[in-house]
């Protein structure tokens, strides 16, 4: 029988060991939610302590954006309750989330463009009447966050005139400035370069030593291994798995995300065919700026040209010179050695030139309308889905039918509205449209950005075996690795500029990193008289 003492000592040391772990600021209990007979979120627990960073993992559709929707507030759960630094949160009101001390920098940046970094920093934290007085204060306060935690910017600067990643530092300090102490970053990769995605990553460290606590929500399995305290792994609306970091691998992450092992394409020898497209010293114009300038490549039947660079650096625009959105103003385009002065959209079609978009959402996919109208909306009038003038609803139903079961699409069926489907199962859609015709050119211009582990290794065998079937390929990717991977040669834009191609074997990823930067950069210029020899 144990003394009394023995039993008090023995207590101390229990509280001793409890007061030691890190207080839990965010608990998340049974939450539920379903939207019709989609269960997004089942009966979900979760728990954030102070100073730590979290990462929630899954596949696209998974039911983490749903998750973190219902915590700040967007959503109201069906079941459950969330609790924020001891106290119960209402549902359903963004406002209390924010006065909790939660923030969120979502996916899709939602920043006014014409205003500057401070007023969109300010925006709705107080009356508009006080404004003007209180700039010289806010610039102060947005001065002191941004010298502590790295996140440096031009508070005079308008929005439409920073790049990408420094938008992103302007979510961060939106939320800081109105003092979250709890951070939600979904997806905060997806639109950065490796070397914004690096100095994010300090910024995050530096937050954490600042006292915040955050969920980190990503595809990136390196990401996740690199930034994360703890993993959170949802597969199909239910919370499968939760691993500390330093205990799990990210084979095991990635099997737990999607239940099966992902074997991973590989880019086998094979021998380039004849030349199908070229560009000769060609530039593109835009209200007068240079977005092209003296570009010069080659796309060859049954080859990948990979195209790297930090965004902004002219790849958009060589991925809507194919489309027949730009015409050149200088230089020669030749499509299967015939010179075309340009291309218009429907030209470009009829040339067997097929697009992956940048981006699915705006550019990719009409949101309100059908899974069906989307897959024949660049054909509609060809034979196979027109009779008489008419439309032939059935042809076109069919063909979705089967674009839908090759292709792996989880939707109800083919009349269901495009923008209810994950981002995933959008990219296989579109990947569907695009080689159901068998193509002869597919300009794929970030082809896995923002998808899962499964829907990248998907999206990557598909354009494997369309290389293997003939098709050039024009890979644009700000993903080293996936440009690494995928490509037979690889090239670098910089400042509308292309460099002469590489051999996959001859690239590293610190050389792709250093010529994105402008060194050792060589363009490849052909002369005229050279391109007739």
């Amino acid at each position: 029988m144990l003394s009394k003492s023995t039993t008090k000592s023995r207590s101390r040391a229990r509280s001793k060991t409890k007061s030691a772990e890190p207080e839990a600021v965010l608990r998340l209990s049974r939450i539920t939610k379903s939207f019709g007979a989609l269960l997004a979120n089942d009966s979900i627990s979760i728990q954030l302590r102070r100073g730590e960073i979290i990462a929630l993992l899954g596949e696209n559709g998974a039911g983490k954006t749903t998750l973190m929707n219902i915590l700040f507030g967007h959503y109201v759960a069906d079941a459950g309750t969330i609790e924020a630094f001891g106290k119960l949160l209402p549902p359903g009101e963004p406002r209390a989330a924010i006065s909790a001390g939660i923030g969120m920098v979502h996916q899709h940046f939602t920043l006014a463009d014409n205003l500057t970094v401070l007023e969109n920093i300010v925006l709705g934290t107080g009356s508009i009447w006080r404004f003007s007085s209180d700039t010289a204060a806010a610039a102060r306060r947005i001065g002191k966050l941004s010298a502590s935690f790295g996140l440096h910017v031009d508070p005079d600067a308008t929005i439409a005139s920073l790049s990408v990643g420094e938008r992103q530092r302007v979510e961060i300090l939106k939320a800081l400035y109105r003092n979250a102490r709890i951070l939600i970053l979904d997806e905060p990769t997806a639109v950065l370069t490796p070397q914004e995605s690096k100095a994010l990553f300090d910024t995050l460290k530096s937050l954490l030593a600042g006292g915040l606590s955050i969920i980190f929500i990503s595809h990136k399995l390196y990401e996740v291994m690199e930034v994360s305290q703890r993993v959170f792994v949802l597969r199909r609306g239910r919370l499968i798995a939760e691993r500390d970091t330093d205990k799990t691998t990210r084979a095991e992450l990635a099997e737990l995300m999607v239940g099966r092992n992902i074997p991973e394409p590989k880019l086998e020898p094979q021998k380039p065919g004849p030349v199908t497209a070229e560009l000769v010293n060609l530039s593109v114009r835009d209200n007068g700026e240079l977005l092209l300038d003296k570009v010069s490549l080659q796309l060859r039947s049954g080859e990948i040209l990979g195209l790297a660079g930090v965004a902004g650096n002219g790849q958009s625009a060589l991925a809507d010179l194919f489309a027949g959105l730009y015409s050149p103003a200088d230089g020669t385009l030749n499509i299967a050695g015939k010179p075309y002065p340009r291309l218009t959209p429907h030209t470009a079609v009829q040339f067997g030139i097929a697009r992956i978009p940048e981006d699915r959402h705006s550019q990719g996919l009409i949101g309100d309308m059908s899974v069906t109208e989307n897959l024949i909306a660049e054909r509609y009038r060809e034979k196979a889905f027109s009779r008489h003038g008419f439309l032939n609803w059935k042809a076109a139903q069919d063909f979705a039918r089967t674009i839908i079961r090759d292709f792996d699409v989880k939707c109800p069926s083919p009349a269901a509205t495009v923008r209810l489907l994950s981002g995933g199962n959008m990219q296989k859609l579109i990947l569907g449209r695009v080689l159901a015709h068998k193509p002869g050119i597919i300009i794929a211009n970030q082809p896995s950005r923002g998808l899962d582990v499964g829907a990248v290794a998907y999206v990557h065998g598909r354009l494997l075996a369309a290389r293997s079937d003939g098709a050039a390929i024009l890979l644009i990717s700000e993903d080293l690795d996936e440009i690494i991977s995928l490509s037979d040669q690889i090239a670098v834009a910089y400042r509308g500029r292309i460099s002469a191609p590489m051999a996959r074997a001859d690239v590293t990823i610190r050389k792709l990193g250093l010529m994105m930067a402008g060194h050792g950069f060589e363009v490849m210029a052909v002369t005229e008289a050279e391109h007739a020899a």
